[in-house]
């Protein structure tokens, strides 16, 4: 038999870093790569709901990028493994839709097709990540510039997404 699912060693309320450290579960690191955690799986149910197979690879890969960020933010004292090609990269998918859609005259109310609400839900989930990982800098812990504007760009791409889902 393999490893158990169940390890008994956080019942009193703490939890493992990546790198072993034992922290409080209610602590603002583990806030912070909780809410990536939950972003991932919004961004996998966004996929499953997605009618476009060019976006559901895109979000396919973002998806396997939050591996590293979690493990960024779930690491204390290591090098960064999203790096500014991450964050490029997400520009590039940006521009290119971007570049297939009308400019935007006004406010979208999200709603009216399931995959594009569901990136709009990706989109807002990605910003409270961002501003955990704020609140955790601006308490004195370490945190990698990288993996905050690597939030604030994939913001900007699930908006993005979000509109080609449902103007494309």
């Amino acid at each position: 038999m393999g490893a158990k699912v169940y390890t008994k060693t956080g019942d009193k309320g703490s939890t493992s870093l990546y790198t072993g450290e034992r922290l409080s579960k209610a602590s603002l690191r583990v806030e912070a790569y909780g809410t990536i955690d939950e972003l991932q799986s919004v961004l996998g149910v966004a996929r499953a709901f997605s009618e476009h197979e060019d976006i559901q690879q895109v979000i396919y890969d973002i998806e396997k990028e939050l591996w590293q960020l979690m493990a960024d933010v779930a690491s204390l004292g290591q090098e960064p493994t999203i790096t500014d090609a991450h964050i490029e990269n997400l520009e590039k998918i940006i521009d290119s839709y971007d570049a297939k859609m009308e400019p935007l005259t006004k406010f979208i109310v999200p709603g009216d097709k399931k995959s594009s609400a569901l990136l709009h839900q990706s989109r807002t989930v990605t910003r409270r990540a961002e501003r955990a990982l704020w609140r955790l800098s601006e308490s004195g812990e370490t945190v990698h510039d990288v993996d905050i504007r690597y939030l604030n760009r994939l913001s900007d791409c699930c908006y993005m997404l979000a509109r080609a889902e449902f103007e494309l």
